[in-house]
């Protein structure tokens, strides 16, 4: 799944002439760095690759979110719809802005229920944010509509999707804006990293501003730039930009190998017929990062699960239910309010509610999902024992 599993020469190139300058910001100091930037050049490989006329690099996906929240204008007492399987920097970036997260349930897609979406809408939501989950994407037809309906803001949370399209667009460059992750266990990786994404020349200029102090970059002299609004620390470096730039070259042979290892495990967890597979909006836009699958109830599951752990073999293969960085189950932090800096009462008050209400839709079918990585490593030897262990494992725990 992760780039970083296909590290080698090239990243090392690109890493060499950067470090051959000794210019590793991002901005300023033309003379000695001879040329060599590095952050411009993957910007420019992101709208060529992805499809979209601006991209701005950030630090993380969350700097990211957080940035493409700033430059679509929403903020202080808006509300923001997402899903209550996601990872925690998605709603992290929805409390930074002064945002208020609006959880709701998911279906077998593992991302945004259209329903449950419509049936949040209130007169202060300004955005709905689909997650583009495991490498796959959201109901984005029905989830467009109803912001074209209420006259609302469609921010893609694209971290986990790099590459996965949706009928021949690119996820993230479908909405207002788009983010994606380059963190190190991403699809392609910087080591740390992330883009906003956008087709809107005013949203692009905000983010530019936005992710370096509010600088306006129109001077060659960085000093004499001006600041037409504030702005924070969130630019990318020169050495993650240039592990990058040796990724995205490589993308289609992740995609490549991710689908072919895909298919033949997938192959094989298909002859038990207790298991079922995720949705996919489009199955030809599938990233193929993970193999998402159910088995019938949740007892079924936390018996498989408790099985692989018995032989060693559980890595891999994630159980999100019980998993306190994805599913709202476990984010007694979020239900808390439990903070080190103020929120609104507005937000602290959201924040509460969500430790008194329950998703059972999102419950029954996470608490019965296993989604497995798929590494571009694996031999088909290797696929063939992995999944030979996973069948032995999920018939033994139906017998449970």
């Amino acid at each position: 799944m992760p780039g970083f599993e296909f590290f080698g020469a090239e990243e090392r190139k690109e890493v060499n002439d950067v470090l051959e300058t000794g210019i590793i910001m991002r901005y300023g100091f033309d003379g000695p760095r001879k040329g060599v930037w590095k952050a411009k050049e993957l910007e420019k490989a992101i709208t060529e690759v992805f499809g979209s006329k601006y991209a701005q690099l950030t630090s993380s996906g969350t700097s990211a979110l957080t940035t493409a929240f700033a430059a679509l204008g929403i903020g202080f007492g808006d509300e923001v719809i997402m899903p209550a399987f996601t990872f925690v920097a998605s709603f992290e970036a929805v409390l930074r802005v002064g945002a208020i997260p609006v959880l709701v349930d998911i279906d077998e897609t593992l991302t945004l229920n259209p329903a449950a979406v419509r049936a949040a809408i209130t007169p202060r939501t300004r955005c709905i944010m689909p997650v583009h989950m495991c490498g796959s994407m959201a109901d984005i037809d029905a989830l467009k509509q109803i912001c074209d309906e209420h006259k609302l803001i469609f921010l893609e949370d694209a971290c986990q999707s790099i590459g996965a399209t949706y009928k021949g667009r690119h996820v993230g460059t479908i909405g207002d804006a788009g983010t994606f992750s380059f963190d190190f266990v991403k699809i392609i990786t910087c080591g740390e990293g992330g883009v906003v994404l956008t087709n809107d020349e005013s949203v692009y200029t905000k983010c530019d501003g936005y992710t370096d102090h509010g600088h306006d970059h129109l001077n060659l002299d960085r000093g004499a730039d001006q600041h037409p609004f504030l702005g924070y620390n969130y630019r990318i470096s020169e050495l993650h930009a240039a592990v990058g730039l040796a990724q995205i070259r490589k993308l289609d042979k992740f995609l490549e190998i991710q689908r072919k290892n895909h298919s033949l495990l997938r192959s094989m967890l298909a002859e038990v017929p207790e298991v079922s597979f995720r949705q996919i909006p489009d199955p030809a836009g599938d990233t193929c990062t993970h193999l998402s699958w159910f088995l019938p109830t949740e007892a079924h599951t936390k018996a498989f699960v408790a099985e692989m752990k018995a032989q060693g073999v559980l890595p891999g293969n994630f159980y999100w239910y019980a998993n306190n960085w994805h599913y709202i189950k476990q984010w007694d932090h979020l239900k808390t309010a439990t903070t080190l800096h103020a929120v609104s009462d507005e937000q602290k008050a959201a924040l509460l509610k969500l430790s008194t209400t329950s998703f059972p839709a999102s419950d029954a079918i996470m608490s019965r999902c296993i989604s497995t990585a798929i590494s571009l490593l694996w031999t088909e030897d290797q696929i063939r024992e992995k999944g030979e262990k996973m069948v032995a494992a999920i018939r033994k725990a139906l017998q449970a």
